[in-house]
C-alpha cells in the first residue's frame, strides 16, 4: 500500500490550496486520518475525489450536490469505474443542457458582437421598453422559457 499524503502533498498533486482541502474535509467531501501529532494524512484515493470535486464545480454543480454524490460511493473501497459512471449519469442531462445553452450563447453573441452592425432592429437580444420584465428576472431571450423546455 502507498504511503498516505500530507495536506501539502495532496495540495501539490491536486492543484487545490490547503485551505480548500480543509474546507472540503469540513464539508465531508474528503476524509483524512490523523497522526499522533494531529496532522492530516490522506489516502491516495482522495486525489480522485478532489479531481471529481474540481471538475464538478467547474460545470456548475454545487458542493452540496457533490457531497451527496460522493456519499453514494463506497467508503470502504476505492470507487470503481462503474461507481464513477453511475455518478456521471445523474448529471448527464444537466450537462447536456448547459452545453446547449453555452452553444446558443456563443452563437448569439458571435452574431451580435461579431457583426459590427450594432443594429437594434435586427438584434436578437434587443428588448425594447424592457417588455420581457413581465416574464421574470434573468436573460429571458437566452434561458429556456418556463413550461417550454426549450429556449
Amino acid at each position: 500500500m502507498h504511503e498516505a499524503l500530507t495536506i501539502g502533498q495532496l495540495s501539490t498533486r491536486s492543484g487545490v490550496a490547503p485551505s480548500a482541502l480543509r474546507y472540503y474535509e469540513r464539508l465531508g467531501l474528503i476524509r483524512a486520518q490523523r497522526t499522533g501529532g494531529n496532522q492530516r494524512r490522506y489516502a491516495r484515493t482522495e486525489l480522485r475525489r478532489v479531481a471529481f470535486i474540481r471538475i464538478s464545480q467547474q460545470v456548475g454543480v454545487s458542493l452540496e450536490e457533490i457531497r451527496e454524490a460522493l456519499d453514494s460511493l463506497p467508503s470502504a473501497r476505492t470507487p470503481t469505474p462503474d461507481d464513477w459512471a453511475a455518478l456521471s449519469k445523474t448529471w448527464r442531462d444537466r450537462l447536456d443542457e448547459k452545453i446547449r445553452l453555452l452553444g446558443k450563447l456563443r452563437d448569439d453573441l458571435d452574431g451580435c458582437i461579431g457583426c459590427g452592425c450594432l443594429s437594434l432592429q435586427r438584434c436578437t437580444l434587443y428588448n425594447p421598453g424592457d417588455a420581457l420584465a413581465a416574464e421574470g428576472p434573468g436573460a429571458r431571450l437566452l434561458l429556456p422559457r418556463e413550461g417550454s423546455g426549450a429556449a
